[in-house]
């Protein structure tokens, strides 16, 4: 349970941040900037903490590497369900929102990563102290 609220989170962060309808900060911050930009300022400013909760979580913990192995496998899923003509491409807007998913799953799985080796292998992980 708790890995699934991580990454609907990270799904929600970057949803909110983008997505390909009316419903969302970077088109807000387009259009109402003039109307009310302490608005726009301080939501923006609440999407950069989530990130940089969520990146730092991520990098320290399944690194570039990790990241650039789940878009792959991501990436191969997705061709598989092509070649076999369970999903079609073509539509850019399901094209978005399987980035987004895919973005969501790296964030997601880099927030709850140490939570997962724990329970596949015993193995506790530990920041780094400096003394």
């Amino acid at each position: 349970m708790s890995f699934l609220l991580r990454w609907l989170f990270a799904f929600l962060l970057l949803a909110a941040t983008w997505n390909p309808t009316v419903w969302n900060w970077t088109r807000a911050a387009q259009v109402h900037w003039n109307d009310v930009p302490s608005i726009i300022t301080l939501t923006g400013l609440l999407l950069v903490a989530g990130y940089v909760i969520y990146l730092r979580a991520t990098v320290r913990s399944i690194g570039l590497g990790g990241a650039v192995f789940i878009l792959a496998f991501f990436a191969a899923l997705l061709w598989v369900a092509t070649d076999f003509g369970l999903i079609s491409l073509t539509d850019p807007g399901l094209l978005a929102w399987l980035g987004l998913f895919a973005g969501s799953l790296v964030l997601g799985i880099g927030m709850s990563w140490s939570i997962i080796r724990r329970a596949i292998s015993g193995q506790v992980d530990t920041d780094d102290v400096e003394e």
